[in-house]
């Protein structure tokens, strides 16, 4: 049975030759995000943010809700893929960064079925709930605080649809996660989460192996 293959730089090029299908927004608003050297690896990799758009389709998802916006690069890949009269509520604590996303956003002529809410991402989730009431989402993404995630996956599965999904960005977190040198507060978090996450029988679980890892929990259709 064959093993993990290490990800070289020769292999990831060769899957992005056969499998990436961006374009020049997507590659601009990544060039852009590059400038900036201390947050540049918080932009989402590309065949990452194929991959949402992907689970978008998949599960039929009208009602995306994301947390952690950033220059919006998930946001818009996750757009695109909504259906007629679908929208994302994505949300972040900054608006200079959303400034640059709303940039990209219009470009791509999806700014109409993006919301952007700025503030606390467990505030906003929690205003979103009085509002809307429980299980009107279809998917959830989390790429934001990691000491927050925690809270957030709890607020997710309480604004998830049965059946509806759950995206946790960077659940390997650089590697840490299996260092047992690295007791930071962030890796710790994602460390307890990964666990927990383990025995959670509400949901179906599989972590994947890709970018800094991506953890995807669907909520059962029946507790």
């Amino acid at each position: 049975m064959a093993g993990q293959v290490e990800l070289s730089e020769r292999l990831l090029g060769y899957v992005r030759s056969v499998s990436l299908r961006d374009d020049e927004i997507l590659r601009d608003l990544v060039a852009e995000t590059a400038f900036m050297p201390a947050l540049s690896a918080m932009v989402t990799m590309p065949e990452e943010g194929q991959l949402l758009a992907m689970l978008v389709g998949l599960t039929g998802a009208k009602n995306v809700l994301e947390i952690g916006t950033f220059t919006g690069y998930s946001t818009l890949c996750m757009a695109r893929a909504l259906p007629a009269g679908g929208r994302i509520i994505t949300c972040d604590i900054s608006e200079r960064w959303t400034r640059i996303a709303q940039r990209y956003w219009v470009r791509a002529g999806v700014s109409d079925r993006i919301e952007l809410r700025l503030g606390d991402g467990a505030e906003t989730m929690s205003a979103l709930l009085a509002e809307r009431g429980p299980e009107t989402f279809d998917l959830v993404f989390v790429d934001a605080d990691k000491t927050g995630y925690a809270h957030y996956y709890e607020q997710a599965l309480t604004h998830l649809r049965p059946g509806g999904l759950v995206v946790l960005d960077n659940t390997l977190y650089f590697g840490r996660v299996a260092d047992p040198d690295a007791d930071d507060p962030d890796t710790g978090a994602i460390r307890a989460l990964n666990a927990s996450l383990h025995d959670d029988k509400r949901v179906g679980l599989s972590m994947l192996v890709m970018a800094d890892g991506i953890t995807l929990a669907r909520k059962n259709t029946v507790s």
